[in-house]
């Protein structure tokens, strides 16, 4: 199967301050003829990490620079590396071009499954554009601003069985088990998420963060990369039509700015 896409691979926001955040998993767009090979399921892309940009409306007004897939997960994982190698051997994952959805439901309603040739070309098309500007807005904003950070903005449905067990705590920083950003900025970010009784929170628990955490956090060169993946309870309607519940997100939206700010304290201080 070929592969071709008419959408830009990203929309971006550049902002005035040492921050980028990036939502890699938003997007829901998959090009006709790949819709057409899906199941009926699947073409309501339930494992999108759903209004987001909504819930972090706060960062323009604050400088950040924003940048946000268009397409979904389901054609090319954006938070995958490039040769597919798992994230958290031992423990079942989906992959940079996923087959089936976190429910364990197939994706392709005829088997037909992407092929070498068709992977590489939805990794060409939409993975390489997002982290090639990805990247030059970090270099932008080191080179204006010496010490920056970057915030992988992520959300989750609240119980999946094939990931943990139970309940999923409610916002989930990760930093690499403290490999992507300075410690002490872990630490506040923590106290931040745990400052609420309504909300539980963790540090490197289950999700410690994706490719994207890991491959561009680099504290000792000035640039702090942290992953918030949370439970869309906390802000979201979990089931379809998935939408966003504002007297929900009203309790959670306070939090995640308090933790953007301090992010900006400390890259600012």
């Amino acid at each position: 199967m070929s592969f071709e896409t008419t959408e830009p691979a990203f929309r971006f926001r550049q902002g005035t301050r040492p921050l980028l955040i990036s939502m890699p998993h938003v997007g829901t767009h998959v090009p006709p003829a790949l819709a057409a090979r899906f199941t009926e399921e699947a073409r309501h892309v339930p494992d999108t990490d759903w209004h987001l940009e909504r819930l972090y409306d706060f960062a323009d007004e604050l400088g950040a620079s924003v940048l946000v897939a268009t397409h979904s997960r389901y054609v090319v994982d954006l938070n995958r590396p490039p040769d597919n190698q798992n994230l958290y051997p031992g423990q079942d994952t989906t992959g940079l071009c996923p087959v089936d959805t976190f429910d364990k439901t197939p994706l392709y309603a005829a088997g037909d499954l992407p092929g070498e040739a068709e992977i590489a070309a939805r990794v060409d098309a939409i993975w390489r554009p997002y982290h090639q500007q990805l990247q030059a807005e970090l270099d932008r904003l080191k080179a204006a601003h010496g010490t920056i950070a970057l915030w992988d903005a992520h959300s989750i449905r609240s119980v999946l069985p094939r990931f943990f067990e139970g309940r999923l705590t409610d916002l989930n920083l990760g930093s690499a088990d403290g490999a992507s950003c300075d410690p002490a900025l872990a630490a506040a970010l923590l106290g931040i998420a745990t400052s609420n009784p309504a909300y539980t929170a963790a540090l490197n628990g289950r999700f410690k963060g994706g490719h994207i955490t890991r491959q561009y956090g680099n504290p000792a060169a000035g640039v702090h990369a942290v992953q918030l993946e949370m439970t869309q309870a906390s802000y979201m309607q979990e089931k379809l039509p998935f939408d966003y519940l504002p007297e929900v997100a009203a309790g959670v939206q306070p939090q995640v700015r308090r933790m953007i700010e301090a992010v900006l304290d400390f890259v600012e201080q």
